[in-house]
């Protein structure tokens, strides 16, 4: 496949997907950008997520996570609150709206994807899973995984 052919099979998945959308969910009553989806949905998976460590994960500079998180504790989704342990770390948790919020948001990402699914057979899906996983894998392994292509 010619590189600007694979380019615009992302690009179409890109879309496909809502990545470029100004909002990803709607939750709770609540609208939900793509970044704080992201967020919660790392919140809510790690243990004692403090904001340095979701940050890094995410790839996000610490300037605009840390405004993100306050929006998100402003909502009342997200809890900020000392390490015990350490009182210069900060451990991020999802209040009882946030834990609905994230659920609603897996939910409707995993119906989302149970649909799509639903059109190849099973061979096809192993395929796709496979596949994903390993362009994850080698996407793990490059050194320009996660930086935007220098121009």
């Amino acid at each position: 496949m010619k590189n600007e052919d694979l380019r615009a099979q992302f690009q179409i998945m890109t879309r496909h997907f809502g990545f470029l959308n100004k909002s990803c969910c709607s939750a709770g009553g609540f609208d939900i950008s793509l970044i704080q989806s992201h967020i919660l949905y790392e919140i809510d998976h790690q243990h004692k997520a403090s904001v340095q460590k979701v940050a890094d994960v995410l790839g996000t500079d610490i300037t605009t996570f840390s405004r993100q998180i306050q929006s998100l504790i402003k909502m009342n989704l997200v809890k900020k609150t000392p390490d015990p342990d350490d009182r210069r770390v900060y451990i991020l948790s999802l209040t009882t709206e946030g834990t609905y919020v994230a659920t609603s948001i897996d939910q409707q990402i995993n119906a989302y994807l149970n649909e799509v699914f639903s059109h190849m057979n099973e061979f096809e899906q192993e395929t796709v899973i496979r596949s994903i996983k390993l362009l994850n894998n080698a996407m793990t392994k490059s050194s320009v995984c996660c930086t935007p292509p220098l121009g």
